[in-house]
């Protein structure tokens, strides 16, 4: 088998984009998906752990289905919760992991948006020297 492909996957469109591409991508690259939920708090006053809490299961929730979407097209793959940014924390999976490839789904932000708020696929091609494939989200 070959080195593992890290999906990025949050249960948004733009993710379910980039497991869609990563499910087509694991047989002919011979790799199992490991597919992550970056989970990320910025710390800061009141219910920090019922919000970290929540987080989790809502991680937990979505990889559950996408565990199963995998298993339904013959696909080897695992899951994994990763903390920090998201774009660290998948870069540094992918890292450990020996990854041939990161997965991650666009959503379009407008290029402004994307500089003053962040976004993840810029970001996580600065952060890590393992490729990096951006899905766009299917368009209207």
């Amino acid at each position: 088998m070959g080195a593992p492909i890290v999906v990025g996957y949050d249960g948004t469109d733009g993710a379910r984009a980039a497991l869609g591409e990563a499910l087509r991508l694991a047989g002919p690259l011979e790799a199992e998906l490991v597919l992550a939920f970056a989970s990320h708090l910025n710390p800061g006053g009141g219910e920090v752990a019922d919000a970290a809490q929540a987080v989790h299961e809502r991680g937990q929730a979505v990889l559950e289905a996408a565990l199963d979407q995998a298993r339904a097209a013959g696909v080897t793959a695992r899951a994994e919760i990763v903390h920090g940014k998201p774009y660290e924390a998948l870069a540094s999976l992918a890292e450990g992991e020996g990854a041939q490839l990161i997965v991650v789904g666009s959503y379009g932000e407008r290029p402004l948006r994307a500089l003053i708020v962040g976004s993840t696929p810029p970001r996580l091609m600065h952060v890590t020297h393992v490729p990096v494939l951006v899905v766009r989200e299917p368009g209207p």
